[in-house]
């Protein structure tokens, strides 16, 4: 399967992505990120980022909730629909997150479902986790939600179909070189249209995360295994959401 090392350019900015991920549950989003204020416990008035925000859904119940709350994104497209949401609480900016942002600023800065990992070479890897550890104040809080990799690689679909509004879907999955590679063939029914886009996401465990944050002076507080805060097990856990301090 051959990759793009550019990959997430393309497929982020594509009205396929949004399409095929749209499932994603607000609710259950919303919950988690309830059990992290309650857990994080930050000031009323508090800065938070929310890097690669996507559309900025999360990080605008971030700012409804009376906190300071930035988005980042790689993809214009994400960041255009999320300046529609923007207020005196909100705002958003398109930015690679491997370059430096606001250093020092920030209170709490979240990195959830997944996004991150997404870079061929640990140079690039380590640099976009500079970049959030840099971001923080003293003493601030880091929330990387990533998967679980020795659960997914255990419970690996390899091939699937779906079809959502005439766009059919078809998934080819495997992990090679320590990465999890998806290929995502995409045939259009009403525009006619067929197209091929491709994700590659690091296999990091707990272990490479405990070297990097290390290496960015992050001190891992807690891992929970899913968005209920059960505790961490390498088996069975589905995710691997790291708590970290900056020193």
């Amino acid at each position: 399967m051959e990759i793009d090392k550019l990959w997430f350019k393309d497929w982020f900015n594509s009205p396929y992505y949004h399409l095929l991920y749209n499932n994603r549950d607000d609710r259950e989003a919303a919950a988690f990120i309830d059990k992290l204020l309650a857990y994080l416990q930050p000031a009323p008035d508090a800065e938070m980022l929310d890097v690669a925000c996507g559309r900025g859904r999360h990080a605008k119940y971030l700012a409804d909730k009376g906190y300071y709350a930035t988005g980042i994104d790689l993809s214009i497209e994400s960041i255009n629909a999320a300046k529609k949401l923007e207020n005196d609480h909100l705002s958003f900016f398109q930015h690679d997150m491997r370059l430096p942002f606001r250093v020092n600023y920030f209170d709490v800065v979240f990195n959830f479902f997944t996004s991150f990992g997404y870079f061929e070479s640990q140079r690039d890897n380590d640099n976009a986790l500079r970049t959030l550890a840099n971001a923080l104040k003293p003493g601030g809080k880091l929330v990387l939600d990533y998967l679980n990799s020795i659960y997914v690689a255990a419970h690996l679909v390899h091939n699937e179909v779906k079809e959502k509004e005439q766009v059919v879907f078809d998934i080819h999955r495997e992990v090679n070189d320590h990465k999890f590679r998806k290929q995502i063939g995409i045939l259009d029914k009403e525009k006619m249209r067929r197209a091929t886009y491709t994700e590659s996401v690091n296999a990091f465990t707990r272990e490479d995360f405990e070297k990097m944050f290390a290496k960015q002076g992050l001190k891992i507080t807690e891992i929970f295994g899913d968005y209920h805060f059960n505790s961490y097990d390498e088996q069975r856990s589905p995710r691997l959401i790291l708590i970290a301090t900056k020193s």
